[in-house]
């Protein structure tokens, strides 16, 4: 299972890269295979405000719908178009071409809260029963 290091995750499997002003966001790599091949994904509008840890679309596969929450609070500045057309990608891509949304004006202090990718890793040895 794919868990970079330079990313900062959520108990709820969801991932955070910065990259100067703007916060990616996405779904972990263990995520998507615990919902098996994506569907559809309800993309949140451009200038949405995320609040961390709260809802801000769903996610849906063939065995099962989720919802995503939101890792940090910011402003959406982008989202990944791609997705309409190809939900799949979050299947085969999930660090780097399913990325879900981008998200700019977010508190760092937030991010700082979130857990390293050993930590992660640690939880879903929990969760998988490894």
């Amino acid at each position: 299972m794919n868990t970079p290091n330079d990313l900062k995750y959520t108990k709820d499997h969801e991932w955070v890269k910065i990259e100067g002003d703007e916060a990616i966001i996405g779904i972990t790599d263990y995520a998507q295979g615990e919902l098996g091949d994506i569907v559809f994904i309800d993309l949140p509008e451009i200038g949405m405000h995320l609040t961390q840890f709260t809802a801000f679309g769903v996610i849906e596969a063939v065995k099962a719908a989720a919802d995503m929450y939101a890792p940090i609070s910011g402003e959406i500045s982008s989202v990944n178009g791609l997705l309409d057309d190809s939900p799949e990608l979050i299947n085969k891509s999930p660090y780097e071409d399913g990325w879900i949304v981008k998200v700019k004006a977010f508190d760092i202090e937030e991010v700082e809260t979130l857990m390293s990718a050993e930590e992660y890793r640690k939880l879903i040895e929990v969760e998988s029963g490894d």
